[in-house]
Parts: structure tokens; sequence; C-alpha cells
């Protein structure tokens, strides 16, 4: 049975917002203020939800429409929060050629993460992520940063068993 990607709750702290806003307030009249400021906020919360967007919007007078346009721009922002064991598949043209669809999708179904996100208890987090500059090695994938490269779906539940 697949399991369907679930929204994560949001917990941010009373501490967090006021260091994001602390942070807005330092940047708000910058020209090209919005890049500093979202990577910063994610440093703050580990990733940027919504509600972080929301009071980016509200303290700098922009559109919550132009901050996410920004944030899922850059591949730099996630949106999601990384779990404990964070899984990215590489899925640029090398590598999507030579399979990486499939390795993203068994371990979606191993992980119970179809359609990517992070598991309740945030232990693992599955990304699919644009060229990571590995194309020799396609396909490939990291964990926690470390590369996996020359892969197949068969490969998948070992590398799942390394980080258990």
């Amino acid at each position: 049975m697949k399991k369907q990607l679930t929204q994560v709750e949001f917990r941010g702290t009373k501490e967090q917002e006021a260091k994001l806003l602390e942070i807005i307030d330092a940047h708000k009249n910058e020209r090209g203020a919005m890049m500093p400021i979202l990577q910063q906020a994610q440093e703050v919360y580990g990733y940027l939800p919504v509600e972080v967007m929301q009071i980016i919007a509200k303290h700098t007078g922009k559109p919550v429409e132009e901050i996410f346009g920004i944030a899922t721009f850059y591949s730099q922002f996630a949106l999601n929060p990384k779990g404990e064991v964070a899984v990215a598949v590489c899925l640029g043209t090398a590598c999507y050629v030579k399979g990486s669809g499939d390795i993203y999708e068994k371990f979606g179904e191993e992980l119970g993460l179809v359609g990517g996100g992070t598991t309740p208890d945030g232990k693992w987090s599955l990304e699919a992520t644009r060229c990571i500059g590995a194309c020799g090695l396609a396909p490939v994938l990291t964990v926690n940063g470390n590369v996996y490269g020359r892969l197949t779906t068969k490969d998948v539940p070992n590398i799942i068993a390394e980080y258990k």
C-alpha cells in the first residue's frame, strides 16, 4: 500500500520568529534583500514553510506569491523539513536517462514517501533534485551529502540499511 505525502505541521517558536523579524528588519530596505532574508530564515527554521514566507511577506510588503516564486526557483531552498537521513535523488537529464526516476520511486516505496517528503518521525526525507554535477557517475543521489553513483533500483535497500 502506498502512503501519500502528508503535510508536516509547522512548529515555529517565539524565539525563531523574533530572530526572523530581526533578519527582515536588517535587510528589508536593501536592494535584492529577499535572497539574504530567505537564506537566513532557512538557517533559523531549517526550511521555508509557508508560514515563514507569510511573515516575510507581511513585514516586507512583498506578495507571498513572489516570495514563494523565489523559494521554489532556487534549489538551495527547502520547502519541507529535511529528515535526520536526507536522501536527494538527482533527476537531471543524464541521471534521469540512466534510471534515476525509477530509483526515486523505489526509495519512495521503501520509505513510504511516495512523491517525496519527510517521514512522520522525522527520520527520513526524500527529495528530487536537479543536476548535482556528478553526471559521469549517473545516476547519482546523495544521503546527508554523501554521493552514491552508478546506481540501480537494486542498490536502494542496501543504501537504506546503511542508515538504519
